[in-house]
């Protein structure tokens, strides 16, 4: 079903918008001249947003959010209540990257991840389902990760932050169906975003094979962000875009033992190392 003929009053919020796949989805919805809150933390890049998406024929509006505090979510809804009367799509799309070998990853660095990727997740969630229920339809977006999927080495944290918002993804689809409310989660790979900004790991290896994965990267976060959109009209739940992601999803879900042994075995030959150009010998 055409989007705009679910949601007529064209609602939506959308985490980390600043910036990234967030403003790529919020330019997108700003072209079918939906009304898009950008709920980040820093005011300047929401202000950014929000001119970006007037200029596009959306109606924006900044709210500053920070997704570590389950209040800035409850004050977004009573603030979205007040100036469109409901919202009709929550996005949570805020996130943070992390990566090294499982037993170096500081806790601290744990705690910060878990923050932002996973229980962010679960405030927004939490403070929107009400006033879904309530208005009797809604959509919920959540951005994980192919990681969550593949649940590559030396990316411990952020594997199992996106691997939680999958399962937390998969509950909810069905707990919400009842109340015609979607869900729908979604695992790109890597595309070019700014994810490494605040990227962070206790060895350099691993910020060097991420900037790689990157540099490579032929997707762009426009390309992820229709994607997103198109797969939401259809009410779809795994939104996976780039082929390679798609495959491993496939692979994983098929042969388990085999894509463990083969993933093993190219670790152990240092093969991705070769691949990026990052080996030594």
């Amino acid at each position: 079903m055409n989007i705009e003929k679910r949601f007529p009053k064209k609602r939506v919020v959308i985490t980390g918008a600043g910036s990234g796949l967030g403003r790529a989805l919020a330019l997108e919805f700003a072209k079918k001249t939906w009304n898009i809150a950008v709920a980040d933390i820093n005011g300047e890049r929401s202000r950014e947003t929000v001119a970006m998406i007037d200029k596009e024929g959306g109606a924006g509006l900044a709210i500053r959010c920070d997704v570590t505090d389950p209040d800035d979510f409850i004050k977004a809804v009573a603030l979205l209540n007040k100036e469109w009367n409901g919202v009709d799509i929550l996005v949570n799309n805020a996130g943070v990257a992390a990566a090294g070998y499982f037993e170096k990853i500081p806790l601290e660095t744990w705690e910060w991840i878990l923050d932002i990727n996973l229980k962010s997740i679960i405030y927004g969630c939490r403070a929107f389902i009400p006033l879904f229920k309530e208005q009797g339809r809604g959509h919920i977006v959540n951005v994980a990760s192919n990681a969550g999927i593949a649940c590559l080495p030396e990316m411990g944290c952020y594997n199992v932050t996106k691997a939680a918002v999958i399962s937390a993804s998969e509950t909810i689809r069905t707990e919400l169906a009842p109340f015609d409310i979607g869900v729908t989660v979604v695992c790109p790979t890597f595309f070019k975003t700014n994810l490494m900004d605040q990227f962070s790991s206790p060895d350099e290896r691993q910020r060097m094979l991420a900037e790689k994965f990157f540099e490579r990267s032929k997707t762009s976060a426009e390309t992820v962000a229709r994607h997103v959109i198109k797969c939401m009209e259809k009410n779809r739940f795994r939104v996976i875009t780039q082929a390679d992601g798609r495959f491993v999803w496939w692979a994983k879900r098929h042969f388990p033992e085999a894509y463990f042994k083969i993933a093993s075995y190219i670790y152990r030959k240092g093969i991705l190392d070769k691949y990026l150009g990052l080996d030594q010998n």
